[in-house]
């Protein structure tokens, strides 16, 4: 390849001439090769003098992009692209060697000169430098006319949305004016040529010529990663504008491209490197909004839904890479369209490596207007109470079911289970897995895990007897129990106290008295435990005054041939777990060990249905619920003290 200097390098512009080798070398010189990728892509030390990022040219995750300072250079070990600060731009921006040494000369404020060629600039003609210039001048006279009266509804519409003059100028606001042609007729005044207006989407062909694209509309310079301005968003102001979208945007032309472009990264793109955060909103005013309340990394699409390409533009910035995650937080005017976004990220490939987020204001108002009702400190608050936007998704489907049911419960984990096996990530997948057993209120979180892993296609071991070899009587491959329940392991630690307390119904009926026959079924979490616990109930109970082998035919009546009363057979004869002679204080400990662990499932509940309320939102019933579940807690702790006193 050609180096910059040698004959068989471009360095003649058509404007005037070769460029003089010398101002090459300046241009090289003065734009410190870190400072001007550093405008596109986050670096950290690497060692021995180097910088590292995320290779812009090519997708990775883990950093093979290195600048070296000290020399001029850049090289991605991943790609093979590399060079000095010039290659760099005419890479990263798809310019000619000369575009490329003129931008940077502007950059540092350096005066080209050029040898031969005569110095006529009439003959730079549709470059990108050109259309960026029809640009430059084309905010210069949208500004202007912000100032005229014709444009005093757009300021008006501006200072009802808090944004005084100070803040239009920040964001480089404008006025299109009325009349067809008048920045077209500007325009061509100050040198451009028609084919340029064209080209940059400034101007469009009309029936009788050429006119301006846009006509008395508030106008925002949309600007590209390095500054340039490369289009324009245009919005509604009049009730009497013949065109009823309330935005217009420069189509696309060969310097702006919607799917790479974000209004407002050239003033974010600096925080979002610093901070490894970048907040995504929905319109040209909620950016403006964010800025303002202090959240300088907002940025919004132009024209188009976010995408892939804007995402890797902002990982690139952000340094987003598998050892260190960056967050990208998404807002939305209200749940509905929140809703249907989140779930996008579920239809998605998942690669990038980002923690995405979503942030939803109260009663459906977008970032703007929630700086207007409630001030500045409650955008940054809605900033900082963003939630994952798996989460966001998985809970607004909820929503729409009775969690307080075991049949809405069904219904929901029937709903969600599927979403969840959809996440790419395994240890994501399995902790949002847990997380859904608490938000739809299932105790069994091992069974949700299970039924997720099972739908995302990943083997599940089986536990305990092999489903499908034995059934209930010993016969290979036969058909299922005639009671269909399978059998408790006796050893199971969390079923051990339910296990005691039915074995001292059975054989200790007076001593267990009216308490136990008070236990609702709730209180067992095994079907076979509470088929048997069924049973003594149906068969009169502790209080019936049978005891021994009648209380046990009594309820062998109640329970079907199989599992259930060979276990009811099993409980009535093995021995209680108690460290001496069985008495009324340790039938009480078992008692109060078995009411503890169904406390702790209504706790687990009380706890499940405050993460789905909003303590700002919801305020009155989150404090009562609150105040429940320290009720709870502490009856819970009596019970435990209890429990520990009198078994092993």
């Amino acid at each position: 390849m050609a180096e910059p200097g040698d004959s068989r390098w471009p360095t003649v512009n058509p404007v005037a001439g070769r460029i003089r080798e010398s101002d090459i070398a300046q241009v090289r010189e003065r734009n410190r090769i870190d400072e001007v990728v550093g405008d596109y892509v986050a670096l950290r030390r690497a060692g021995g003098g180097a910088l590292k990022g995320l290779c812009p040219f090519h997708e990775e995750k883990t950093p093979s992009f290195n600048v070296r300072p000290t020399h001029g250079t850049f090289h991605c070990f991943g790609c093979g692209e590399g060079g000095d600060v010039i290659k760099f731009v005419m890479q990263i921006e798809h310019l000619g060697f000369v575009e490329s040494v003129e931008r940077l000369a502007d950059r540092v404020g350096l005066q080209l000169t050029y040898e031969g060629g005569g110095g006529s600039v009439q003959r730079d003609r549709g470059t990108r430098a050109r259309l960026v210039e029809v640009h430059r001048v084309a905010q210069q006279f949208y500004a202007e006319q912000l100032r005229t009266p014709e444009a005093q509804q757009a300021r008006e519409f501006l200072t009802a949305r808090g944004f005084d003059e100070a803040v239009a100028a920040k964001f480089g606001c404008g006025f299109a004016p009325s009349g067809w042609d008048r920045l077209t007729k500007y325009l061509l005044n100050k040198g451009f040529e028609l084919t340029e207006l064209y080209k940059s989407q400034i101007s469009k062909e009309g029936r009788q010529g050429p006119i301006d694209r846009f006509h008395r509309r508030l106008v925002w310079p949309i600007k590209d990663r390095g500054g340039d301005i490369v289009g324009f968003g245009a919005r509604r102001i009049f009730d009497d504008d013949p065109i009823q979208a309330k935005y217009l945007n420069t189509s696309e032309s060969q310097i702006y491209k919607k799917s790479q472009v974000l209004f407002g990264l050239d003033l974010a793109k600096r925080e979002i490197a610093r901070r490894h955060q970048v907040v995504v909103v929905e319109g040209y005013t909620d950016v403006m909004a964010m800025h303002e309340a202090g959240v300088p990394t907002a940025v919004a699409s132009s024209g188009t839904a976010f995408g892939d390409e804007h995402m890797r533009v902002l990982r690139q910035l952000m340094m987003d890479d598998d050892a260190f995650r960056g967050e990208v937080i998404f807002t939305f005017d209200g749940d509905e369209a929140g809703q249907k976004a989140a779930l996008k990220a579920f239809e998605g490939d998942q690669t990038f490596a980002g923690q995405t987020y979503i942030a939803v204001a109260p009663d459906g108002m977008d970032p703007c207007e929630l700086r207007l009702a409630k001030g500045d400190a409650a955008v940054r608050d809605l900033v900082a109470r963003r939630i994952p936007l798996f989460e966001f998704a998985i809970r607004s489907i909820l929503r729409d079911y009775d969690l307080d049911s075991v049949d809405g419960q069904v219904a929901a984990l029937q709903r969600t289970v599927p979403l969840v096996a959809q996440i790419k990530d395994r240890a994501k997948r399995d902790g949002y897995a847990t997380k859904l057993a608490w938000w739809v209120g299932w105790q069994d979180e091992a069974m949700v895990v299970r039924r997720v892993r099972e739908s995302s296609g990943v083997p599940v071991q089986a536990s305990g007897r092999r489903r499908g070899t034995q059934n209930g009587n010993g016969s290979a491959n036969g058909s299922a129990p005639r009671d269909t329940v399978e059998r408790p392991d006796p050893r199971h630690p969390a079923l051990r106290a339910q296990r005691e307390v039915l074995k001292a119904a059975l054989q200790e009926p007076a001593l267990t008295g009216p308490e136990y026959d008070a236990l609702p079924e709730d209180a067992f979490t095994h079907p076979a435990y509470v088929a048997v616990h069924r049973a003594v109930l149906a068969a009169g109970g502790t209080g019936s005054g049978l005891a021994g082998p009648a209380l046990i035919d009594a309820t062998a009546q109640h329970t079907p041939e199989g599992t259930v009363r060979s276990l009811l057979s099993e409980l009535a004869v093995e021995p209680l777990r108690a460290k001496g002679e069985v008495d009324t204080r340790y039938i009480s400990s078992v008692l109060a060990a078995v009411q503890e662990h169904l406390v702790g499932r209504q706790i687990g509940e009380l706890k499940s249905k405050l993460q789905r309320l909003s303590p700002v939102d919801a305020a009155d019933d989150y404090r009562a619920l609150f105040g429940d579940l320290v009720a709870l807690e502490q009856y819970r702790k009596a019970l435990r003290e209890q429990a520990v006193s009198g078994m092993d």
